[in-house]
């Protein structure tokens, strides 16, 4: 698997240029291939479902910092709030109401995310503009907001990509103030297809799965 350690390399020289951190997106990767990147020094990688982070979390390291970064069902919760670092997709109120009630019962505070719907695809979750800037943050004693995260369109026009980053950009500074101190404020934003667009507009925390790993059954 030398081909991890090489787009390793590339990837993370380009993203510490721009001051960013590194998810490697682990969702359907082998144990093999995480410790192949955990062995090159990366510690926080990104899971989409909840069964496979839990064989994970017992099979790997106990210093990786897991991020829940798929949309999470609130059934989901309770099973996931031990395990993780960082929860990307916190996407409606109901969502972090349900946090922060089974946080309240292991006596936890959880860091999450606060993802914003920038992208046209109707599939995309997330809340919108006016709805992120009028959360009563003081309403969820147990969860640390501490940014926000979005997915830009998939589409080929570059400048409409760019021009999405733009606006969350805009939106994360505004809110910056407010944000838990608990880690230092996220913008998560960028993927294999688009994450130097995102470091461009300001984002310090990329997820990157294919362009590290390799595109799946392809070695």
């Amino acid at each position: 698997m030398a081909f991890i350690k090489e787009n390793y390399k590339q990837i993370v020289s380009r993203v510490s240029v721009a001051n960013a951190g590194l998810v490697a997106v682990s969702k359907i990767r082998s144990v093999p291939e995480i410790l192949e990147a955990y062995n090159e020094g990366q510690r926080d990688f990104g899971e989409n479902y909840v069964q496979e982070l839990m064989e994970k979390f017992n099979a790997l390291p106990k210093d990786i910092r897991w991020h829940f970064i798929g949309h999470l069902q609130t059934n989901k919760i309770k099973t996931i709030l031990p395990l993780t670092f960082l929860i990307h997709g916190v996407d409606s109120e109901k969502l972090l109401g349900a946090i922060n009630k089974e946080a309240k019962k292991i006596n936890k505070k959880i860091s999450c995310l606060l993802q914003v719907h920038i992208a046209q695809e109707a599939t995309k979750f997330g809340f919108n503009e006016e709805e992120i800037l009028h959360i009563s943050l003081e309403k969820y004693p147990f969860i640390n907001i501490c940014g926000l995260m979005g997915m830009a369109s998939l589409v080929d026009d570059r400048d409409q990509i760019r021009n999405e980053f733009k606006k969350l950009s805009a939106m994360f500074d505004k809110m910056k103030p407010v944000f838990s101190k608990a880690i230092s404020p996220v913008l998560s934003m960028g993927m294999s297809d688009d994450y130097d667009i995102a470091l461009e507009e300001g984002s310090n925390l990329v997820r990157i799965g294919s362009l590290l790993f390799g595109q799946r059954g392809v070695k």
